[in-house]
């Protein structure tokens, strides 16, 4: 290979570690995020199940506004609103 193909591999290498997530600039802190797996642990600790459901889109504004409006996550408030519908 020659010695320009070497710098260019190198440098999309280089490029693509940058983009990862998690990857800080220069003289920044890099983000505590979870991975996919650390976040599924800990969801699954918690009793946590993924439940996926197709809801109208006028629905889903609403939960979203409500959400805002008590400053809670929509996991939460949805939770919440189908225990209470479930207890009725």
């Amino acid at each position: 290979m020659k010695k320009s193909g070497m710098a260019k591999m190198q440098a999309m290498k280089l490029s693509g570690k940058m983009k990862q997530p998690g990857a800080a600039a220069f003289g920044q802190a890099a983000s505590v995020a979870l991975d996919r797996r650390e976040q599924r642990n800990l969801d699954q600790s918690l009793g946590l199940v993924p439940f996926a459901v197709k809801l109208n889109a006028d629905l889903v504004q609403q939960i979203k506004t409500l959400a805002q409006e008590r400053e809670c996550g929509v996991n939460e408030l949805v939770a919440e609103l189908l225990t209470k519908a479930l207890a009725a």
